[in-house]
């Protein structure tokens, strides 16, 4: 399997959100417990300081840590949940490239039908309202996080139209891209 390309804070606001859909991409060990969990454990959240992300559940293990009691990571899903996990893991690493429905289905060894079909039934969304997700959520971390300009952040997560990107981001964040900049710049000093 690959390594899905997030950073830290990506991830930890991830397993914040209690994401599903990166159930199994990566798990959560928590230092002063010992314990790791799914990204999308409802129990109470840990310290970001004593957190660690893993790739794999024998990587956790290996260092000594045990499965969560709540969450069960060691619990395997059904294979149609095992697809949908490598759809949502070639989202991820390709979601700054322009990505095709086809794409994906090969990638996996299903039809596209098929796969759109389970994806949606699995998740809630089409793989292409996902792609839109994941890009938008870079781009609401690149805004917080850097002083590059909308328009460099736009292409950067994948957008090919910057209309588009405001389009988008407008509908999920509720805001441009500038208030959201400025929303959290004054949280930040708030804080």
């Amino acid at each position: 399997m690959e390594t899905i390309n997030l950073s830290f804070d990506e991830k930890w606001d991830k397993i914040m959100e209690c994401d599903r859909s990166y159930d199994g991409l990566f798990y959560t060990a928590v230092k002063t417990t010992k314990i790791y969990c799914r990204p999308s454990c409802r129990s109470r959240k840990p310290k970001k300081m004593n957190v660690e992300f893993y790739r794999t559940m024998s990587e956790c293990e290996a260092l000594g840590y045990r499965a969560c009691k709540r969450c069960q990571p060691e619990i395997k899903d059904c294979p149609q949940m095992d697809l949908v996990r490598k759809a949502c893991e070639y989202l991820i690493n390709h979601s700054t490239k322009r990505v095709v429905l086809q794409d994906i289905a090969e990638h996996i060894g299903v039809s596209p039908f098929y796969l759109e079909r389970l994806y949606k039934e699995e998740m809630k969304v089409t793989p292409r309202e996902y792609l839109e997700k994941i890009r938008l959520d870079k781009a609401a971390y690149l805004l917080a996080a850097t002083a590059k300009s909308n328009l460099e952040i736009c292409f950067e997560v994948g957008f090919h139209s910057p209309s588009n990107f405001y389009k988008a981001f407008r509908k999920y964040k509720n805001c441009s891209p500038s208030e959201y900049r400025k929303n959290k710049e004054h949280q930040n000093v708030t804080n």
